[in-house]
């Protein structure tokens, strides 16, 4: 049995590849695997040349990066005095999650299945390619990938003798075991801020304090928009323009106590945690013993949308028939379309889903908790301030996440909910928090023009590279900035006016609500052609976009397409290949969400 060893390595931003990944050695235990699961980085890369079974889940982010937990790992793997043979003895399968609308559509799994077979390694069958984008999600494609590796794996390293493949009808153990403590004791959910020995990071972060949380748009606007502040001294963190605060956020009381009911959980009992292998980390952010109100509040993500392996999970603890029967359709391959209407279209949380199933849920072990629930992820914010300018602070600007589905609850963000609830007028509000490099480098030459190109909350890493550059004395900032209305939504209206007036800025604004024709940045871009192809192409300047991924990148890329035609003389491929050029040479650069 000891030769039977299958290593599940997973590169995640959001958690689905860290899902798929679980599912795989799930799967891996039912054919008498013995099976390790683990985070790129947290995986010692060196001993790599020692696997003989690796399974790679890999996500790829924004403009076809790896995820954060991986970066050290893809570094280390395209050292170019790696031996190709070094993999020669490990059989390999690498299953990719990513978005086919993004050009660089799993662009890390194509890669990294390129480079494990130029060192040497076999590959089991081709790279799967995952898309959010299909109707049924990535599980289109991994459901029949999974069906060809395990046929290719057990041709390779047969079930052992008199062992057969665990049926599905059998339920595999927990990953944990809760042990609960006999006494009561309070959670100390206080945070005791520490003197700071490291940088703060998301195993450490820096319990940051909230100075002010400020609404930016008016009262009477849909979007409830806030200018937060914190203060940083004594966290040794340093950040420049286009960096990213990451916020650890935490589930509300209400949500927390209803948990626990429904669960039949005393919020205030102490458990240890205690792995089932031997060779399991325990995880790290939580800590030892832990009360079920500290995990609920600030480990479970209830508030997430469930994926597929949570209704199969539940399905194996259900003891009513009827709920059983809709859980294990949820969890089919035949009820995906199901599952997609009843939980992502309206985007139901895991705290409905779990009224939805009361006789299951009151009987859920408590050692499932963590099989069952993903934990919190940290939220990235830009950074829309400079230390230059603000020393000790750090500013986010946050939209108020707030929509309507067809459930009757309107649908709230976690994170931005939870700072928007928090009130430092009325005593010290600590936010766990720490410093992310950002993807956007602004020029090191203090000459070079800049041309921003930022509506809404996207203006927020752009008012950080303002502020420290004109910290540092530096003119040529020009920003295109747009909104819905003036009175209502203009961000840092007065600030701007004021570094216009100074000549550190040039403004161009576009209100798509204040006249009959909608106006947005793109207009704007057009209508100020000349002045953006001399900045261009005379003084070297560079391009900046941020915002809402929908349609404002592309109106943007075809505004600038537009110029490069009219004012360069470029034809329209000419055009297409400035602008790939400039994004080459990092003189275009765009960070957007959706």
């Amino acid at each position: 049995m000891s030769e039977r060893k299958l290593l599940i390595l997973f590169g995640s931003q959001t958690g689905t590849a860290q899902d798929a990944a679980e599912r795989i050695s799930r799967e891996a235990k039912r054919r008498h695997f013995c099976c390790r699961v683990e985070a790129l980085d947290n995986y010692s890369v060196a001993n790599l040349i020692t696997e003989t079974l690796v399974v790679f889940v890999c996500a790829t982010t924004g403009q076809g990066d790896p995820p954060d937990n991986m970066m050290n790992f893809w570094r280390f793997i395209f050292r170019k005095n790696l031996p190709p043979s070094s993999l020669c003895q490990m059989d390999y399968a690498v299953l990719g999650l990513g978005d086919s609308s993004y050009p660089k559509f799993n662009f890390v799994a194509k890669k990294l299945h390129k480079r494990l077979l130029q060192l040497g390694g076999s590959p089991l069958l081709p790279v799967a390619l995952g898309d959010d984008q299909h109707d049924l999600g990535p599980d289109a494609v991994i459901d029949p990938w999974l069906l060809d590796l395990w046929e290719k794996v057990l041709a390779l390293y047969p079930l052992p003798p008199g062992l057969g493949v665990l049926s599905p009808d059998v339920l595999l153990p927990p990953r944990y075991a809760l042990h609960f403590l006999d006494e009561n004791a309070d959670d100390g959910d206080q945070p005791q801020q520490e003197a700071a020995r490291d940088t703060p990071s998301e195993l450490r972060p820096f319990a940051a304090l909230m100075v002010c949380n400020q609404r930016v748009t008016a009262e009477s606007h849909f979007q409830d928009v806030r200018l937060i502040e914190f203060d940083i001294t004594g966290s040794g963190m340093e950040y420049s323009a286009g960096d990213v605060v990451m916020i650890q956020p935490r589930n509300s009381p209400e949500d927390v106590q209803q948990f626990c009911q429904l669960l039949r959980l005393d919020p205030d009992r102490r458990f240890v945690l205690k792995p089932s292998e031997p060779d399991m980390a325990l995880p790290a952010h939580l800590p030892q013993p832990c009360t079920i109100r500290h995990l609920v509040t600030h480990y479970l993500d209830i508030s997430c949308v469930p994926r597929r392996s949570f209704f199969e999970l539940l399905s194996y603890l259900s003891p009513d028939e009827l709920e059983q029967e809709k859980l294990q359709e949820f969890s089919s391959a035949q009820g995906q379309e199901e599952l997609y209407s009843y939980c992502n279209r309206p985007r139901r949380t895991t705290l409905e889903a779990l009224w939805d199933f009361p006789h299951t849920t009151c009987v859920i072990p408590p050692a499932y908790l963590l099989d069952l629930i993903p934990r919190i992820r940290p939220r990235a914010f830009s950074i829309a301030s400079s230390l230059l300018a603000h020393p000790n602070r750090i500013q986010i600007l946050m939209a108020v996440v707030q929509y309507k589905t067809r459930l009757s609850k309107p649908r709230r963000g976690l994170c931005s909910t939870w700072l928007a609830s928090l009130r430092p007028q009325h005593g010290d509000v600590w936010v766990p928090l720490w410093v992310k490099k950002g993807g956007m480098k602004f020029p090191a030459k203090p000459d070079t023009p800049m041309i921003m190109i930022g509506p809404g909350t996207g203006v927020a890493p752009f008012r950080a590279a303002v502020q420290e550059r004109v910290a540092q004395g530096r003119k040529g900032n020009c920003l295109f900035f747009g909104c819905r209305q003036k009175s209502k939504d203009f961000y840092c209206q007065a600030e701007w006016e004021e570094l216009v007036k100074k000549g550190f800025l040039t403004l161009f604004t576009a209100f798509s609500r204040d006249q009959e024709d909608k106006v947005y940045v793109q207009h704007r871009i057009r209508e100020n052609k000349g002045l953006l192809w001399d900045l261009l192409s005379r003084d070297n300047a560079h391009i900046y976009v941020a915002g809402n991924a929908k349609e404002m990148p592309a109106g943007v890329a075809e505004a600038l397409k537009t110029v490069f035609h009219l004012e360069g003389g470029l034809s329209t491929s000419e055009a297409e290949e400035y602008l790939a050029a400039l994004e080459r040479s990092h003189r275009f650069q765009s960070e957007t969400w959706s």
